[in-house]
């Protein structure tokens, strides 16, 4: 199967489950969905291996708990989502993503740069 890029506008019964796998400190009635909050997920075999939650305002979009699966990372699946997710939103002309929950800072910080970003205070922005 192929890896995808899905915005998840439901959660299923299997949603809920690999999302407290990626997220385990939130739960399912925690996290809004609508179209200012959304969430974006990689879907591989009907699983989820990572997610970004992204809130919308007046043409700038703010990504916060990018996090993929351990037994996935370092394959591109975070890239992936993460230039999907911007290539969806033509109309957002300014992305912000904290460092708030960030696990490795170094690596994010590579990680980011690698997707154009430039680090500013306390996260990345890209324009």
């Amino acid at each position: 199967m192929k890896l995808t890029i899905v915005r998840l506008t439901a959660l299923s019964e299997q949603d809920i489950i690999d999302l407290s796998k990626i997220w385990p400190e939130y739960t399912a009635a925690s996290l809004q969905i609508d179209e200012e909050h959304r969430i974006y997920a990689a879907r591989f075999n009907e699983r989820l291996l990572g997610a970004v939650r992204v809130t919308m305002k007046e043409g700038q979009g703010a990504l916060d708990s990018l996090r993929i699966r351990e037994v996935t990372r370092r394959r591109g699946v975070g890239q992936y989502l993460i230039e999907e997710v911007i290539r969806s939103n033509p109309e957002i002309g300014s992305w912000w993503m904290a460092d708030v929950g960030v696990e490795d800072r170094d690596a994010m910080a590579a990680f980011m740069q690698a997707l154009g970003f430039a680090a500013r205070g306390n996260g990345w922005e890209k324009r």
